[in-house]
């Protein structure tokens, strides 16, 4: 495909997607979902910059709001009312992410006291750490493309506040770990278990708040995150990474470019850390690409977890060009080369998932049909990943 029928396919799922879900045209009881909300942001910046139209950087923006007052406030079925951070109206205008925000699932969240259902605690609400970070991303992504400081900072209260509630220390001691599901005022654990990359991207998306604080608009002297960061730091060492969950080797990949543009945009370190990420992904990948998954009718297959795989198999590619443009930098670093190298070859793979999944006749199944709303805005990052995939 060549760059205009892209931009036209991807344009088109997201103004389905705008109409779909109460963005526009506006509608007074709007369906947000974090994590699809997340990289719709990113995928209405990357149409800016592709068409250089005003129009969808104002959807990114007014999506941005949206957000906040519907997932940072209350549900409807919720006795409670307001900000979810119990801050007064005005106040949380001002600061909207300070109370986290709400995932945006159908049920109302467990109450203190119920039984734990392990299939109905998927449909109910709460916070996700690692739908945290994500909204985390998109809203550095709309400050550095609207030059306004006020998306990065809401970034980092929101960081602030996620660190807070999800990282706690054991009763009976030991090192600190991370919740999986947090209530919907961050006031207990709804599943204390610990997500698997939770620590990475935490610590990932803290050093990228921080970067654009101190690059975009000068507020080095301040280091909103350190405590964070090195908190998180601590974590993340004792975390297996290794996943055979294309969603996840997707995340690893991308935060892989990710780890390789603050290198970048830091003058190096981190190398350690971008090895044992590419290390943690290879096998995955290797498997994937050889096992039988891919090759299934698409109503055995989750659209939306193979196309993270695919996003994140374009990062790979990237990671290359970037080492090119900056071989200062990562010069004498022939193991990293070599596992890019060794990890790119998989692009035809990546390639291979979103063809299938942007040939309507796969859009009847009703694997995609359920998810209709992720997958479509997921096919549409994986067709023009740069919005998402950059820092």
């Amino acid at each position: 495909m060549n760059d205009e029928a892209i931009t036209e396919d991807m344009a088109a799922i997201m103004r389905e997607f705008a109409s779909g879900t109460g963005l526009e045209p506006v509608s007074a009881s709007p369906r947000r979902y974090l994590w699809t909300d997340a990289f719709a942001v990113c995928n209405y910046l990357e149409l800016f910059r592709r068409t250089g139209d005003s129009a969808w950087r104002d959807l990114a923006v007014r999506l941005v709001g949206q957000v906040h007052h519907t997932l940072g406030r209350h549900r409807e079925d919720d006795p409670r009312e307001g900000w979810i951070s119990g801050l007064p109206e005005g106040e949380g205008e001002l600061h909207p992410t300070r109370g986290g925000l709400r995932i945006g699932k159908p049920l109302n969240e467990r109450k203190p006291g119920e039984p734990y259902d392990d299939r109905l605690e998927w449909d109910q609400d709460g916070q996700y750490f690692h739908y945290l970070t994500k909204w985390m991303h998109a809203l550095n992504r709309v400050s550095r493309v609207t030059r306004e400081q006020k998306y990065n900072q809401w970034a980092i209260e929101l960081a602030r506040a996620a660190h807070a509630a999800f990282i706690f220390v054991h009763p009976s001691g030991g090192p600190r770990r991370m919740c999986w599901k947090m209530s919907i005022d961050l006031s207990h654990p709804l599943v204390a278990s610990m997500g698997q990359h939770d620590p990475l991207d935490g610590f990932i998306t803290y050093s990228e708040l921080q970067l654009t604080a101190a690059q975009d608009f000068g507020q080095a002297q301040r280091l909103y995150l350190s405590s964070e960061i090195a908190e998180i730091a601590t974590i993340c060492r004792g975390s297996g990474m290794a996943t055979g969950d294309p969603l996840g080797l997707g995340g690893l990949l991308a935060d892989a470019f990710r780890i390789a543009q603050l290198m970048a945009g830091t003058g190096g370190g981190y190398t350690g850390l971008i090895e044992s990420v590419l290390d943690a992904a290879a096998p995955g990948v290797r498997a994937f690409a050889t096992g039988d998954d891919i090759r299934m009718p698409p109503e055995h297959r989750l659209a939306f977890r193979e196309l993270g795989l695919a996003i994140g198999l374009a990062g790979t590619g990237r990671i290359a060009v970037l080492m090119d443009r900056h071989p200062g930098i990562f010069a004498g670093m022939a193991r990293l080369h070599d596992r890019v190298r060794a990890l790119s070859a998989y692009k035809p793979l990546g390639d291979a998932i979103t063809e299938f999944w942007r040939d309507k006749r796969f859009q009847t199944a009703m694997t995609w049909v359920e998810h209709k709303e992720i997958n479509g805005v997921m096919l549409a990052t994986s067709l023009a990943p740069d919005g998402f995939l950059t820092i």
